[in-house]
């Protein structure tokens, strides 16, 4: 069976545990990259076994039905806030000038052009204004300062493909990482230039990452605590509830890992204040003169 680059394949010594989309191919090894979950693995050719069309529609449905409950999840749990805005807002009363909001914006740099489409969706469906830049992980760091003085971002999310080796080290060790370490230049490049948690929020890193790095390097919230797996999604629900949340209101790290697939295991951070700005009055028009 001749294999190409794109190919859904699992692997055979991992009893075809996860999917995988070939991203490179050489002589005899491939470079894969998780289909759902942002991991980066290399495998031999004969490891790899493509799979069918009907194995793929049910694993579609499976992970659709996942990414729905979450979805919903952050739906009522956006309803409440929008209920205590409202009443905090106007104290309580009823008042004849509606007020406006002023939510976040979001640079959302992706190491994976898949990703990145399906997470821009998942902003546009949940109401948050998005840049989306795709960017391989190792040009971050270059990359990332000149972004933040053109966009001028409130929530910057650093993410892509990772993945812990054992052979390369210990989970100490961030040589061990396939690319914790260009999330934590690009996280340190990131704080040079807004040096207050409170003023940039910051998640950064994928499948694997070394947490403790990211944490020290300045992001407020990252992966992977356990180093276990990532979905692609997570890092939007984790921009999402900050830039949803007011900013007198602080943010447990709880509340913020709540309506994500991975929970705490795969996410952590620190205490963060919320983003969002209430004003009034709302003009339908502007002002004559």
């Amino acid at each position: 069976m001749d294999l190409i680059t794109g190919d859904i394949v699992s692997r055979i010594s991992y009893k075809h545990d996860l999917l995988f989309r070939i991203s490179s191919i050489s002589t005899d090894h491939a470079t894969l990259h998780g289909k759902d979950l942002r991991l980066e693995v290399d495998a031999p050719l004969v490891d790899l076994v493509r799979v069918e069309e009907r194995d793929l529609v049910k694993k579609r449905e499976k992970e659709k039905e996942e990414e729905e409950f979450s979805y919903r999840l952050f739906r009522q749990d956006y309803q409440f806030m929008k209920e205590k805005r409202d009443y905090q807002a106007t104290d309580g009363f009823h008042h004849e000038s509606s007020y406006f909001h002023l939510p976040a914006k979001v640079l959302h740099i992706d190491g994976d052009r898949n990703y990145l489409k399906k997470c821009i969706e998942l902003y546009q469906r949940i109401g948050l204004h998005v840049h989306g830049v795709y960017l391989n992980e190792k040009d971050m760091p270059l990359e990332i300062g000149p972004l933040i003085e053109k966009i001028q971002p409130d929530i910057i999310v650093i993410t892509g493909h990772d993945s812990f080796s054992k052979n390369k080290g210990t989970r100490n060790d961030l040589r061990a990482y396939r690319h914790s370490k260009y999330f934590v230049e690009a996280v340190r490049e990131a704080r040079q230039a807004v040096p207050q948690l409170d003023q940039l929020v910051i998640f950064a890193g994928a499948c694997q990452s070394h947490f403790e790095s990211l944490i020290r390097a300045g992001a407020n919230y990252a992966s992977s605590p356990s180093r276990v797996n990532i979905h692609a999604l997570d890092p939007v629900y984790i921009a999402a509830k900050i830039a949803y949340t007011p900013f007198m209101e602080k943010v447990s790290v709880w509340d913020v890992l709540s309506n994500t697939l991975t929970g705490e295991k795969g996410m952590g951070g620190l205490e963060t204040r919320g983003l969002l700005r209430t004003g009034m009055p709302f003009l339908e028009e502007p002002p004559g003169e």
